[in-house]
């Protein structure tokens, strides 16, 4: 997995927004005083992300030596490790972590990623006894890690794994390769809607505002991991078996699945403005479904790069023969460098922190707006940046 500079990727990784919020939830709903994600060798524990209420002194990118930590023992069995209280522990004879650190409490959960390996653990520690054997906690422990898994291969393979320039990416697969990243979405929507439940359930606790906000943070991991799922998949369809297959339907109404992509985007980004303007005065024959995922990348794109102190413009319009849809942003404008690749897979506006993704949110709303016979065009200046799909209704 570490094909790249290691001190690079573990920069990476520090900038991960779910890892301090997951570290929150950890103390918050444990009581303990110390987390981890770390990042561990068999030589090397390096801490990506820190919550230390009891001064333990750790910080991000601070190192130990694996030998001298619990881990090492995660890392060479593969198995979780849960002590609620060392002093009632009889499968301990050993003491592990730092014998500076009179603990009482400890737990190390692996970071297995995609391919199996090893990555690090996610791990607490506290000088008093915590009920850390319940179903409930391991589980959430579980979830986590699964999470973390998610975002560190979303942020350091995609860099490691671009195909080269001409390549789609996906070499000569067939059928056989489209029904494996199918099963492979449906089986990350599984896990998805657990992490999800949980942090709902989570969020009903009476645990203090910043749990709150916390859980919100991991709602919109979700969100934001289930809007990559979708564009791997539709990205898969264009490339694995040519045209995209679409659902049509003129009957049903389009606004309501609009509704539901705008209602998503202002609970996400519950700080910014969303200005909408629906004019639906004739049906509109399409794939309901992937009109709101194209809506839903442009309303994606210019929260990412328009500015946080102006409002997002959403219209949605029928009428003389024509359906519109239109997301505007104020905001730097798009690179003149990008703008001629803007639509190809693997784009990025910008290297900042915090806009990390696959960069197949433009590629695969343009091949949406391509399957439904219309097109997906941009007009990017110092004033506005405005993506705007057009296609042609059928005469009644």
């Amino acid at each position: 997995m570490m094909t790249r500079d290691f001190e690079a990727d573990l920069a990476e990784l520090r900038r991960i927004a779910a890892i301090p919020a997951i570290l929150d939830v950890v103390c918050l709903a444990t009581g303990m005083g110390f987390a981890a994600v770390a990042r561990v060798t068999e030589d090397r524990w390096i801490a990506c992300g820190v919550r230390d209420d009891i001064e333990f002194g750790l910080e991000p990118g601070d190192e130990l030596h694996t030998s001298t930590t619990i881990c090492h023992k995660v890392r060479e069995t593969g198995q979780s490790i849960v002590i609620s209280d060392l002093a009632q522990a009889q499968n301990y004879s050993w003491r592990p972590a730092p014998a500076a650190l009179d603990y009482r409490s400890y737990i190390s959960v692996p970071i297995i990623l995609g391919d199996g390996s090893f990555f690090g653990t996610l791990c607490a520690i506290d000088p008093k006894p915590a009920q850390l054997d319940a179903p409930e906690t391991i589980g959430m422990f579980k979830l986590f890690t699964d999470l973390l898994a998610f975002h560190i291969e979303a942020t350091l393979h995609p860099m490691a794994a671009k195909p080269a320039q001409g390549d789609t990416g996906l070499g000569d697969a067939t059928g056989l390769g489209k029904e494996f990243i199918r099963v492979l979405g449906h089986d990350l929507r599984s896990p998805l809607a657990t992490i999800n439940m949980s942090a709902w359930a989570l969020g009903r606790m009476e645990l203090g505002e910043k749990v709150t906000h916390t859980v919100d943070v991991i709602h919109n991991s979700v969100v934001r991991m289930s809007g990559l799922i979708d564009n791997m998949l539709d990205f898969a369809d264009g490339r694995l078996g040519g045209e995209m297959k679409l659902e049509r339907d003129a009957d049903e109404p389009l606004e309501p699945v609009l509704s539901a992509v705008v209602a998503e985007c202002r609970a996400n980004w519950p700080d910014r403005a969303l200005e909408v303007e629906f004019a639906l005065a004739m049906p509109v024959d399409c794939d309901r479904g992937r009109i709101a995922h194209l809506c839903s990348n442009l309303l994606r794109n210019a929260f990412a790069y328009g500015a946080a102190d102006q409002p997002v413009r959403l219209r949605a319009a029928s009428g003389g023969g024509e359906f519109e849809l239109t997301v505007a942003n104020a905001g730097d404008p798009i690179p003149p460098e990008l703008q001629a690749r803007l639509f190809g897979p693997y784009i990025h506006g910008t290297d900042q922190p915090g806009r990390h993704g696959v960069g197949l949110g433009l590629h695969v709303a343009a091949a949406i707006a391509r399957a439904h016979g219309g097109q997906l065009s941009f007009c990017s200046s110092p004033a506005e940046t405005c993506f705007t799909f057009r296609m042609k209704l059928a005469k009644s």
